[in-house]
Order: C-alpha cells, then structure tokens, then sequence
C-alpha cells in the first residue's frame, strides 16, 4: 500500500456513514459515530533480537508522518495529543467514548486534523498491543470530539 491509496481510504471514511453497530468492517472496525481504519499492519516480532522491532516502528513512524504531511496540506497543522491520560481515566472507570477508549489501549498519541465543513476528525497514530505484536498504522475518522 501506498499514501495515495491510504489517503483514498481516508476519504472516503470521511464521505461513508458510520456504522450502526460496533463490529468489523471492509477497513477495520467502526461503530455509532467512528470509523478506524487498519491502513498497514507489520509481521509479529516473537522471535526478533529487538533490532526488528526497532526498524519496524521507525518505519511505520515515517509512514504515519509521510501521510500526515499530504493531511497537513489539505486541512493545516495537526493537533499532537497523546492518549496515555484517556487510557488511565478509563482505567480507572470513567466511560470514555469510542474510537478513543479502544484507541487509547494500543495508541500512545495521534496527530488529529479537523477538515473544515466535515464535522468530522481525522487522527492518524501507530498501535501495538504488545512487543511481540505487529504495528499498525491507523486511520480514524470521528465525529466524536476527542476526551
């Protein structure tokens, strides 16, 4: 896959309604209100030296900024948030909405764009559960105001 194909993905999450239901979609999973789109998922890193794992994430860090700039042209500067304070407040029972409850588990921070008449957010990040799982470079595209 490539930038111009993830763009296209993003807009049309920007143009499609949103699911009724929380489940899986044709992009990855969606619900009342978002979408989140599986733009690019890595191998796993069980049997790795570490080494791997290091270039894996640099390269998908570089993905994530390379699509941001053609965002950043269209819609200005992102916002940069983190999501580790959405994570805990969650953890400690606050009901955080989706996609950032979900988003908040596996994404340290997402650089967030507004398109203007959308009424939508856009907000690209990089997840791993866990070390030896795979990154993923993710799209969500929300009309839910981030918490």
């Amino acid at each position: 896959m490539d930038i111009t194909h993830w763009l296209a993905t993003i807009d049309l999450l920007c143009a499609r309604d949103f699911p009724a239901e929380h489940g899986r979609t044709d992009v990855g999973t969606g619900g009342p209100g978002y979408h989140i789109a599986e733009l690019q998922t890595s191998g796993d890193f069980w049997v790795d030296d570490g080494t791997e794992r290091e270039e894996t994430e640099a390269q998908y860090e570089c993905d994530r900024d390379g699509l941001g700039e053609r965002l950043t042209e269209r819609s200005g500067a992102p916002d940069v948030i983190s999501l580790e304070s959405t994570f805990e407040r969650a953890q400690d029972g606050e009901d955080i909405p989706e996609p950032w409850a979900s988003l908040s588990s596996h994404v340290p921070n997402v650089q967030l764009w507004r398109p203007p008449k959308t009424g939508r957010w856009i907000a690209l990040g990089v997840s791993q559960w866990d070390k030896e799982l795979p990154f993923q470079l993710l799209a969500a595209v929300t009309e839910i105001d981030p918490p």
